[in-house]
Order: C-alpha cells, then sequence, then structure tokens
C-alpha cells in the first residue's frame, strides 16, 4: 500500500480542461476539511493506478505531497468511468488532529490452520468483509483481525466476540451482528439411474413374434420333401368340394 504521493495543484476552469488533464495521463483530485481552503489538484495516473483496487485504499492514511508541500489526508471517494472503468477523480480529506472519522474497515482472518471446522473440510462463509468504525483521525487502523482457532462446523463470529482495535468504535451499536460462519461443505450427490425394465406389453409382443417366426421357419419332416406338405392341403381342399359341383359331374 502506497504512504506517499505526490499531487501538483491544477488550474482548470471547463470540462475541457479536465478531459484534456486526462488525455495526458492524470487523474483530477479533490483535497477538502479543516479550516485550510480547498484544493483542486491532479495525480499522475500510472503511480497511483494499482493501489486504487486496494480493498484498504478509502480507510489509509496518505502523505500528500502537494508541490513540496505534504499534508496527511484520507481518501474518500473514487469516480470511474462508466465503460472504460479508468479512475477520472479522487477526493481526499484532510487529517484534523483530535478528530473522528467513520470508515469502513476491512476484516482480516487469520489461525486458518487452527480451525477445526475447515480442517474437516467446511468452508468459511464471510458475511462482512467490511465493519464500519469510528476511529480517531490520526490512528486509523489497517484492518480489523478475527482468529478462527478453534472454531467448528456451524459456529459463527459475532461482532461481540471480536476485539476492536484501540481508539474505534462501532457505529452499528442496536444488534449483535454476525460477521462470518463456518459452513458445512456442500457435496452434490448425482443421482443413480434407474436400471431399464421391459414392460409386460413388450415382453407379450417379442414372445408372440417369435411363437409365429418359428412357426413359419419350421423344418420340414425328416424323409418328407418339403413341396409335399403343399401337395396333400391341395388334395384336401379338393376333396371338400361342394355336393352339388359332385352331381353335376355325375350327370355328365
Amino acid at each position: 500500500m502506497i504512504n506517499n504521493l505526490k499531487a501538483a495543484i491544477r488550474d482548470t476552469k471547463t470540462k475541457s480542461d479536465l478531459n484534456s488533464l486526462r488525455s495526458k495521463g492524470f487523474i483530477p483530485a479533490v483535497l477538502y476539511g479543516g479550516k485550510s481552503p480547498n484544493l483542486k489538484l491532479s495525480i499522475e495516473e500510472k503511480i497511483i493506478k494499482d493501489v486504487l483496487v486496494s480493498e484498504n485504499f478509502l480507510s489509509t492514511v496518505i502523505d500528500l505531497d502537494i508541490d513540496g508541500k505534504k499534508e496527511k489526508v484520507i481518501p474518500r471517494d473514487v469516480a470511474y468511468h462508466v465503460t472504460s472503468e479508468k479512475p477520472t477523480h479522487i477526493d481526499f480529506m484532510r487529517i484534523v488532529k483530535g478528530s473522528k472519522i467513520i470508515l469502513e474497515i476491512p476484516v482480516k482472518f487469520k489461525n486458518n490452520d487452527e480451525c477445526a471446522g475447515l480442517k474437516k473440510g467446511g468452508v468459511l462463509n464471510i458475511v462482512r468483509r467490511k465493519i464500519e468504525l469510528k476511529c480517531q483521525a490520526e490512528s486509523i487502523p489497517e484492518d480489523i483481525e478475527i482468529s478462527l482457532s478453534g472454531l467448528d462446523i456451524g459456529a459463527s463470529v459475532r461482532i461481540s466476540s471480536v476485539k476492536l482495535p484501540e481508539n474505534s468504535e462501532l457505529t452499528i451499536t442496536d444488534r449483535d451482528f454476525v460477521v462470518a460462519t463456518i459452513a458445512a461443505p456442500t457435496i452434490v450427490k448425482e443421482p443413480e439411474k434407474p436400471a431399464e425394465e421391459t414392460t409386460d406389453e413388450s415382453a407379450e409382443g417379442e414372445t408372440a413374434a417369435t411363437s409365429e417366426g418359428a412357426e413359419a421357419k419350421a423344418p420340414a419332416k425328416e424323409g418328407e420333401p418339403a413341396g409335399k406338405k403343399d401337395e396333400k392341403s391341395k388334395d384336401a381342399s379338393a376333396d371338400k368340394k361342394p355336393s352339388s359341383e359332385k352331381k353335376q359331374t355325375e350327370k355328365k
């Protein structure tokens, strides 16, 4: 984290002037607070772009070097371009000794290797990554440390069990809120594929088809020509001619 930063007084009056400044690789900024007048500043983007993404950038005290004159400041807000997501403006506030300031301080977990729940495969479920504190301007903490030692699956860390940094106090005092929990491991078990079953109807159909095929393909009896059975059938049908047909034949 950067603790020293160089800035320069800027003399911009129009939106065009600001765009020109940004095109040259500088970020417009403003310094306010205390009894001194507000100052319009510019900061070189390349020396600050990497620390802007830090989770505790907005709670870090910085020595701002303004044309050789140093002031203790704290970043209060960063504006970004809608599409390019490049920083377009930064607000700094002067640190006034003896005053108090409300900040969101990041939470840092330690002693993970001493957490029984994590050793069993549990998961650390972070409910609050930052906690809002009222701190003295000259002693702002970098983070809030929380130990996971001895916690088992199902345990929860409430704010009442957290040791706050010195010279700081909670802004939320009406409830004992949860900061984190040790959740049980989530395992998604794939359902077993059901065994394929043959329905009664299909079974009957298969049986009928098998019977018909067997009957059609039945071989002739041993010693009997294949066509003899057909001849017998013809003779049998001839014998079954109507009696009227037989009478007409006799008269002739």
